[in-house]
């Protein structure tokens, strides 16, 4: 059944039918198509537009099709054009002529949109608490790990000491971030377009508020043509996944590097990697190379969807069909990599000692060796040039700034003495970085207890 064949005097082209059809992927939207109908159809009759009797029969059918669904004893005919057909050609042809009177008032136009916004917003759900569970396993290997020195870099040169719980912690900042994302974009899928029509609304004195009421969404579209010619909550959501992707793809990098033999700091459980056909030494972090590639499927759905959308004039036009696909694609490959990562993560191996090690040679306690000069009394400038001097004194000697003997210091500046040694001590190094939000043990914790009450509060204003 075509909802517009009375206007036709030929069938459609057979492959034109299923270039037009949308039934293989919308299909996927049935719950949210038969409650939004549901409400729908509660409202025509509180408004007197089509008879409580009706009214009821359309609910009790469409409840029957949706349970029915549920169950598998219903399959979604694939031939349909679209799901709102399916369920509309379903519903006629269980109760009869009251079926017909469901879309009184609505198009397909608002109906679409209302059910993408139902189904986006459940996924969102979904998501965040897939990126509650990352930021708890991150937590954990973060309190574990609160003391375990490591070199921090910049230009992927050893740079600082930091720790791997600080080091995981920056990871948690990013996905709260996201959820923070998530939660702004849902606010703005939370609307109720039903009753903008095909473009102009209706002549019916349908009640807008009363569905959107019903359907738990904070209000209504203020314009018709807005109303069904919108899909910013579409793209604000793809562009939340994506980054959530870089975030994603970012960590996997270091996970990667981490696994080298250059590195080993990192070793991944057998269940998360995998081996080689021809090299029986290889284990492979073939997970976390998936994750980064799989960034850039995310990152081309975002594209797919602003090309869409660029040029279209007002109102509806049969290009927004293309919305879905993308971003059913970007949901599934961000919630796939979410599952995936998050437990890969939780069962990694940290090699501590490794990570100590790479600490110790790269001169990374520099900085705090020209601060020791600063606390005696020299200018920055002058410290640092003096603590050049002794790394490029180091490198030439094949020596550490804790093995070089206390002359050498003080024959580069005399104001170094015996305790100097302690200054640079990676542990103390550590530990004395104690400025809000530095990589000291105790701040490391305090991290954790922040972001753990964080996860506390988005889960009781969930409930």
């Amino acid at each position: 059944m075509k909802l517009w064949a009375g206007r036709f005097r030929k069938e459609l082209d057979q492959k034109t039918n299923d270039f037009n059809s949308s039934i293989s992927f919308d299909s996927r939207m049935a719950d949210e198509d038969i409650i939004g109908s549901m409400a729908h159809a509660a409202m025509l009759a509180k408004q007197g537009i089509i008879s409580a009797a009706d009214a009821d029969a359309i609910r009790g059918g469409l409840a029957d099709i949706l349970s029915d669904i549920k169950s598998g004893k219903l399959p979604i005919d694939m031939n349909a054009e679209d799901i709102h057909t399916f369920v509309e050609g379903e519903l006629t042809s269980r109760i009869g002529d009251a079926g017909k009177r469901l879309h009184t008032g609505r198009s397909r136009n608002d109906q679409v949109t209302l059910d993408l916004r139902l189904y986006l917003k459940g996924r969102c759900s979904i998501l965040r608490s897939h990126l509650e569970n990352l930021i708890s396993v991150l937590c954990d290997k973060a309190e574990q790990y609160s003391q375990a020195v490591m070199p921090g870099y910049t230009h992927m040169q050893r740079a600082q000491p930091i720790t791997f719980g600080h080091h995981l912690m920056a990871y948690s900042e990013m996905f709260l971030r996201d959820i923070d994302r998530l939660g702004d974009a849902t606010a703005r899928m939370e609307i109720s377009p039903l009753g903008s029509g095909a473009l102009a609304s209706t002549t019916y004195p349908l009640d807008r508020e009363m569905i959107a009421k019903s359907l738990e969404l904070n209000g209504v579209t203020h314009n018709s043509l807005d109303g069904v010619s919108d899909r910013d909550y579409v793209i604000e959501l793809a562009a939340v996944l994506s980054l959530i992707m870089v975030h994603l793809s970012r960590f996997s990098e270091e996970i990667i590097l981490w696994c080298s033999w250059e590195f080993r700091f990192i070793e991944l459980d057998d269940a998360f990697s995998t081996g080689s056909s021809i090299m029986p030494q290889k284990k492979n972090p073939d997970i976390a190379e998936l994750v980064r590639g799989k960034s850039g499927r995310v990152f081309g759905d975002l594209m797919a969807l602003l090309t869409v959308m660029k040029g279209l004039p007002l109102a509806y036009n049969k290009d927004m069909q293309e919305d879905k696909e993308a971003i059913f694609d970007a949901l599934d490959t961000v919630e796939i990599c979410l599952t995936t990562f998050t437990p890969m993560i939780d069962t990694m191996r940290v090699l501590t000692g490794n990570m100590r090690k790479a600490a110790a040679g790269g001169f990374i306690n520099a900085t705090d060796c020209a601060d020791y000069l600063v606390s005696k009394g020299l200018p920055f400038r002058d410290a640092y040039k003096a603590t050049g001097s002794l790394v490029a004194l180091c490198i030439d000697k094949g020596l550490t700034l804790e093995s070089l003997p206390l002359d050498e210091y003080k024959a580069v500046c005399p104001l170094f003495e015996q305790d100097v040694f302690d200054a640079i001590y990676l542990d103390r190094c550590v530990a004395m970085r104690r400025v809000y939000g530095g990589p000291s043990p105790g701040n490391v914790l305090n991290q954790v207890a922040r972001v753990r009450e964080l996860l506390r509060s988005c889960s009781t204003d969930k409930d």
